[in-house]
């Protein structure tokens, strides 16, 4: 796929997408923050941008590959000084250094498993890394101190829930509209003003599915995910989907966020609870994941290693009677978004049948849903979001939990929001507002609309 001003298979979104990229904030950022506006940062009540009618991108020419000899023009980052991008699936990867076209790639790279461990250990393994790490998300770093003071949103959300009954209203205005340092500040603030526990003290005065995005917003985007993580795998079976939307298509610094997050807090490894809820290869695949192991998304994408990828991929399905399963979940595995993207594009090229529809047609159950969410997020990730909102809404009753969930992640990269609420305008030609409208109620509903920059 390419997009608007740019070209090749492989180009990233170049701050471009559905519908416009709002402007920077007003100095002191939404809400009255002192602090300097941050990329993903919530644009000021009244000044959330309608989707942009019309398309978001065109179709690549056919056969189009990088200029040769060029480089791949690296996507709209922040200005200097401010916060990184938020890392997948919150938001689009950070500027990719300009790289030669046809850098040679480094041993036991693309396209073939390293030599020496035995078959069973020879999937996995990282692929050439180039360029500086990709930054953890905002929320999953190293905790911050920001120029920020919580006390007026603490001491509002005390009040809102002291003596009788709760202002439910006041606790959403104040809670959905933060970003996740925020949201760490007001907790502080919180605590230290009236010793006691935000989120047990919102958890307490809430019920229901109102209760459970609340409290996810409270706990912030890491907490959220080990919780959800905890929740899917506890008692009898296993939430699949959640699995695939908390650990499918990380930057590996969020992935060892998570990991870590999720022993400090229950005491076991991630690893082992997956291995307990997961079978036979799809636990394998999950497994090469939480390796942490993905190109980083300052890795090039190189137009020889996109071949041979795609040419193993074939060998792997088509190309043979039966199906090396855990060669092609390597490679989605271990390929960064623009790298999955130009083998997605090039298959398509050269055998004129999409990776999608091989993917569908080669596998099946949760191993096939994980594929296919590895593929479609990296293709277009704004569109994919756009789906999965759609699907937790479409056919018989509400699939609230991963509602609840998709949309409380979502909302903490505003920009990213900006562009999936575009997506979905074009897809299903009405507003995710609208849609949402539709399917809850009350509170819960008044919450999950805020999330998305609704006034309420």
């Amino acid at each position: 796929m390419s997009y608007p001003g740019q070209h090749g298979y492989g180009a990233q979104p170049h701050g471009q997408g559905y519908g416009q990229q709002y402007p920077p904030p007003p100095q002191g950022g939404y809400g009255g923050s002192p602090y300097p506006p941050q990329h993903g940062q919530y644009p000021p009540p009244g000044q959330y941008p309608p989707p942009q009618q019309g398309g978001y991108y065109q179709p690549p020419p056919a056969g189009q590959y990088p200029p040769q000899g060029g480089h791949y023009p690296p996507p709209q980052g922040p200005p200097p000084g401010q916060y990184p991008p938020q890392g997948s699936p919150y938001g689009a990867p950070p500027p990719i250094p300009p790289s030669p076209y046809g850098h040679s790639p480094a041993p036991g790279g693309y396209g073939a498993p390293p030599p020496g461990p035995p078959p069973s250990q020879q999937y996995g393994a990282p692929p050439p890394h180039y360029g500086p790490p990709t930054p953890a998300s905002i929320g999953y770093g190293p905790p911050q101190i920001i120029q920020w003071d919580g006390t007026p949103d603490a001491t509002t959300a005390r009040n809102a829930m002291k003596g009788f009954g709760t202002d439910e209203k006041t606790l959403i205005r104040c809670l959905a509209t933060k970003d996740p340092l925020q949201i760490e500040a007001i907790k502080a603030a919180f605590n230290r003003n009236f010793k006691r526990d935000l989120e047990q003290d919102v958890r307490k005065e809430t019920s229901g599915w109102f209760q459970k995005g609340l409290v996810s917003v409270v706990r912030g985007p890491l907490r959220s995910d080990i919780y959800n993580l905890f929740d899917a795998m506890d008692g009898l079976g296993t939430k699949e989907s959640v699995l695939n939307d908390v650990l499918l298509g990380r930057s590996n610094a969020d992935m060892q966020a998570i990991k870590s997050a999720y022993q400090n807090t229950f005491k076991r490894r991630l690893e082992d609870d997956v291995k307990g809820d997961l079978s036979m290869k799809t636990e394998r695949h999950f497994l090469i994941v939480l390796g942490a192991n993905r190109a980083e998304d300052s890795a090039p994408v190189v137009p020889q290693q996109v071949d041979s990828d795609v040419m193993e991929l074939y060998k792997a399905t088509e190309g043979k009677v039966g199906t090396d399963e855990m060669l092609v979940c390597s490679i989605l595995s271990t390929r960064n978004d623009n790298q999955i993207r130009a083998i997605n594009q090039a298959y398509e090229q050269k055998f004129r049948r999409k990776l999608e529809d091989v993917i569908k047609k080669e596998f099946s159950g949760h191993m096939e849903d994980a594929l296919l969410f590895q593929l479609r997020n990296a293709v277009d990730k704004y569109m994919h979001a756009a789906k999965l909102l759609e699907d937790s809404m479409a056919g018989f009753g509400t699939k609230d939990h991963l509602l609840v969930a998709r949309v409380v992640r979502f909302h903490w990269d505003r920009n990213f929001l900006a562009n999936v609420k575009g997506a979905y305008q074009q897809k299903y030609n009405r507003s995710l507002a609208s849609r949402i409208k539709g399917e809850t109620s009350g509170d819960y509903q008044r919450l999950m609309l805020a999330c998305i920059g609704e006034n309420i």
